[in-house]
């Protein structure tokens, strides 16, 4: 088993919130054994001087799509499950490479790319998967074309892979009974019209309140909880009465239904940073000019959605959402919060916040004796400089996931 003795670093606890220096920690095996503000003795460890650079844990993405590599997710259909897993193994590893120890799949990772990235047969995050996210006929999870008749073949394209349809109760329980057997760590379900879907407008109603009910109590009795898709407060208020835990998106969240969601302890994971890069560049790879007016729709409220949850106490995570070639632009999210909230706040949403979001509390996103050696070693100060956190790692001289290095620049 491997130990590290590290020393020599400016400490960054999201908890504490500022810097800290004259701390040292013992790495064994894949957790943090011991942390001390005097000096540890230990018996055999390979020492690492991280020369005052920031050590810090990994960051967590609460809302992303390593499968869906196409910004178009239509074209997904075209493209088999072997090129599907290729494309999903390198922008795993760009995700590691910026950071992100662990990142939450909201559709489309299933447990085999779990188990490749647990075990290091595939250099990623850890992954948190929903499986096939689950909607119903005509809804945000329905890819198909109109002169389509009847379900396309699981097996034989990457978009079925991703994404399902249930109609009625007992078809939701049966879809969400096969997530669970799938070992899926959390539900996907749609409850609002989506930008990337061709024919669902914004602010259609999507699962009835029986439906989303039955999907709960079937999560529920499995030990696991329901995302819903969401943007308007009509469905972020049936999501919040019918138990869903956290709400994707949200951008046209109101005080009304952030309040009914911070009674009922649930989290929105906002991922803003896809709608700029859409509105910047999606037309380039295809999305057409429906799909950009609905994103046009919800860009505005992008902001304002994180200024709302602030003013209710409603938790917000770190997410992102980006499809295909858009995903290069993962750590903008930090600048554009950055806008409106503070730096120690952002940082918390991608590691704290995160860790309570996928329930690793004390596990992952923290730094304490017991918690996943998932670390960050940064060249500067990211509470006065979030650059720091950008430029695809550029500023990480180190980053280490589960007692491992993936990057380490200091040898």
């Amino acid at each position: 088993m491997d130990v590290y003795h590290f020393k020599n670093f400016e400490m960054l606890d999201p908890d504490v919130g500022e810097l800290r220096g004259g701390h040292e920690m013992i790495v064994e095996g894949a957790k943090i054994k011991e942390i001390s503000a005097k000096p540890i003795k230990v018996g055999k460890a390979q020492v690492v001087d991280c020369g005052k650079r920031t050590l810090m844990p990994g960051l967590i993405d609460s809302h992303v799509h390593v499968v869906l590599s196409e910004v178009v997710i239509r074209n997904m259909e075209s493209i088999p499950l072997t090129l599907m897993t290729a494309r999903a193994a390198d922008l795993m590893r760009k995700m590691l490479d910026r950071g992100f120890t662990s990142v939450r799949d909201t559709g489309g990772a299933d447990w085999g790319l779990k188990e490749a990235t647990d075990n290091w047969l595939l250099p990623g995050p850890r992954l948190f998967i929903a499986g096939r996210a689950i909607g119903p006929t005509g809804g945000h999870s329905d890819g198909r074309r109109r002169t389509d008749q009847g379900a396309r073949c699981h097996c034989c394209n990457a978009l079925s892979f991703s994404m399902g349809i249930a109609d009625g109760v007992s078809e939701v329980r049966r879809a969400v009974r096969e997530e669970m057997r799938q070992g899926c760590d959390q539900v996907k379900i749609m409850m609002s019209g989506g930008v990337a879907s061709p024919y669902d407008p914004l602010d259609s109603l999507q699962f009835s309140v029986e439906e989303v009910a039955a999907a709960v109590e079937e999560a529920h009795a499995f030990g696991r909880y329901v995302s819903a898709h969401a943007y308007t407060p009509e469905a972020i208020t049936r999501a919040a009465h019918a138990g869903v835990r956290t709400i994707e998106h949200g951008n046209l969240i109101d005080d009304a239904s952030a309040k009914l969601m911070a009674e009922k302890g649930m989290f929105l994971v906002a991922n803003l940073v896809t709608y700029f890069e859409m509105k910047k560049r999606a037309a380039e790879y295809g999305m057409n000019s429906d799909m950009l007016a609905k994103n046009d729709l919800v860009i505005d409220g992008a902001l304002k959605s994180l200024e709302i949850c602030k003013r209710h106490g409603v938790p917000v995570a770190y997410g992102t959402d980006l499809l295909g070639q858009l995903q290069v632009a993962q750590s903008e999210e930090f600048t554009i919060r950055a806008q409106v909230l503070a730096p120690i706040d952002i940082i918390r949403s991608a590691t704290t916040i995160g860790a309570q979001v996928v329930r690793m509390v004390d596990k992952l996103g923290c730094l304490k004796p017991g918690a996943f050696a998932d670390l960050l070693l940064v060249d500067g100060n990211p509470l006065k400089n979030l650059k720091l956190l950008q430029e695809e790692g550029k500023h990480l001289s180190m980053i280490m996931k589960g007692g491992r290095f993936h990057k380490n620049r200091l040898q």
